[in-house]
């Protein structure tokens, strides 16, 4: 009778120690899963964000290289940000060639302004694939004439007064500017040729009409 009860007590305690066994399995079957899956996760998301960064840099590297001068004189300007933004940016060229700049483009169909544009709306202009004429004081009345006719009759490229600029007809794409006396210097022809729509924009296709239409 005693040994009876003595192998009962034995099994009871055998079957409970076998339940809290399966049960610290369980648990730890439980844990290695989510470990297993936070570190999955983890590599994922490290993953995602190394492809990112990566993606930036190699952008940022092909922007912080000036590209190359196509025309005799040009100057051209590597490290371009382009961000869209609502604040007034100080460039560090006059006219600027690119930039942040607002949202909204400046018209640039062939679009002759008689009055000085706002820079972050010409800068955008310049993003599209545009070739912005600029002119000082100094600039004779015949030289104006010339190149609106010819800005006139170009898609990409628009004109306005810089009274600021220090030479006397600037002609800026993205990344490039080249300074003239005359509008009769044949590289006028030849910036046009290269940077109306040219190599340069940063975006292709994008819209010269439907942005801001006055100065």
């Amino acid at each position: 009778m005693g040994s009876a009860k003595q192998n009962a007590s034995a099994r009871r305690a055998r079957a409970e120690e076998m339940r809290r066994a399966e049960a610290a399995r369980e648990r730890r079957n439980r844990i290695i899963a989510v470990v297993a899956g936070v570190v999955v996760l983890a590599g994922m998301v490290g993953g995602g964000w190394a492809i990112i960064a990566s993606a930036s840099k190699d952008d940022n590297s092909a922007s912080s290289k000036p590209p190359k001068a196509r025309v005799q004189g040009e100057k051209t300007y590597g490290g371009l940000t382009f961000k869209h933004v609502s604040h007034s940016v100080k460039y560090p060229q006059s006219p600027p060639v690119g930039g942040d700049h607002d949202p909204v483009w400046q018209n640039c169909n062939g679009d002759v302004y008689d009055k000085p544009l706002r820079n972050e709306n010409a800068v955008h202009a310049l993003e599209h694939g545009s070739v912005w004429v600029t002119y000082n004081s100094k600039a004779g009345k015949a030289d104006i004439k010339t190149l609106a006719d010819m800005v006139k009759q170009k898609p990409y490229s628009l004109m306005s007064p810089f009274p600021s600029q220090s030479g006397v007809i600037t002609l800026s794409a993205w990344g490039h500017q080249l300074t003239v006396d005359s509008a009769k210097d044949p590289r006028v022809n030849q910036f046009f040729k290269w940077y109306v729509n040219g190599e340069q924009t940063r975006e292709k296709g994008a819209a010269c009409t439907g942005g801001k239409p006055t100065p």
